[in-house]
């Protein structure tokens, strides 16, 4: 499969990954990975489970040291003169449960360097529907109160760059709907965001472009529009009857009187429709990008 690669921009390249290779117990995990984030761009880290996200994201942050390869953030190599500049959300994260909320964020904004704590505190709790827990030992935060608390630790310094890791586990809708808001705005004021989510609808309305691997390789790379262009199109038929053979299909989801048709690249949609109209009542007959949630199951399947 083609790799899309967008020519990098001078002077707008706040992450560059170049043949990024790590390796655990002599497997390799990561390999040949290379990439580019550009400022301001909400970017997709996709894959399943056990693709080599999480690594990525930890080898990015100098958590882990990659093998081979380089990794340039903001034009140099990682060090604490950036660390300021940058939030990370992870998975999962530990908290001491027995302290409250208020001492665990200050504790936080200080290693950050954060200044006015305490109205950027209540702004943001307020924001998230914390305020009353202000006071309250973490122990008794629900999970997806956890989560928020969570993400208030890694926007509290207002990062350039902030990385998130599956930001959407644990929250409700209404929850979802409030972080991705924040995330939007965040991203219209100038942070870059990297995202690492299995949440695809949330990846088609939010991310300018992806990177999709797996078992530690790039399979997808590039934005939504040049992505979809290699998945061909889909077809929406609600009709009436038993569905007939039809050609340059690739596949059917077929519900009984509603089908979705995987459609081969360059078919003549037309031709489709005057063959399923010989044989069956076609009450609705509509052509469609394939979804990111359809590409990620055809590629994770590979």
């Amino acid at each position: 499969m083609k790799i899309l690669e967008p020519d990098p921009e001078p002077g707008k390249i706040v992450l560059h990954v170049e043949h990024l290779t790590k390796t655990f117990d002599s497997r390799n995990i990561l390999e040949d990975i290379s990439f580019v984030v550009n400022k301001g761009e909400v970017f997709g880290l996709l894959g399943p489970n056990g693709a080599g996200k999480t690594t990525l994201i930890r080898t990015i942050l100098d958590i882990f040291r990659p093998d081979t390869g380089t990794i340039s953030l903001f034009g140099t190599t990682f060090s604490n003169d950036i660390k300021d500049a940058i939030g990370y959300l992870p998975e999962e994260g530990s908290l001491d449960k027995e302290i409250p909320v208020s001492e665990c964020i200050r504790y936080f904004a200080e290693l950050k360097h954060v200044d006015a704590i305490d109205r950027k505190m209540d702004e943001w709790l307020e924001r998230l529907d914390l305020t009353e827990y202000r006071d309250k030992k973490i122990q008794e935060l629900s999970k997806g109160m956890h989560r928020r608390l969570q993400f208030i630790l890694a926007v509290i310094h207002q990062p350039a760059l902030l990385i998130l890791d599956e930001p959407f586990s644990g929250l409700d809708p209404l929850n979802i709907k409030t972080l991705k808001d924040i995330l939007l705005d965040l991203r219209d004021n100038g942070t870059t965001l990297i995202m690492s989510t299995h949440q695809m609808d949330e990846v088609e309305r939010m991310c300018d472009r992806i990177l999709m691997l797996n078992n530690g390789k790039t399979v997808l790379y590039g934005s939504l529009d040049e992505i979809r262009l290699q998945f061909g199109l889909s077809v929406e038929v609600r009709y009436e009857g038993r569905l007939p053979h039809l050609d340059h299909i690739l596949g059917i989801n077929d519900s009984g009187n509603v089908a979705e048709l995987i459609v081969e690249k360059d078919a003549d949609t037309q031709a489709i429709l005057k063959t399923l109209v010989a044989s069956v009542t076609v009450k609705k007959f509509e052509v469609k990008q394939r979804s990111m949630n359809e590409i990620f199951l055809e590629v994770g399947r590979r």
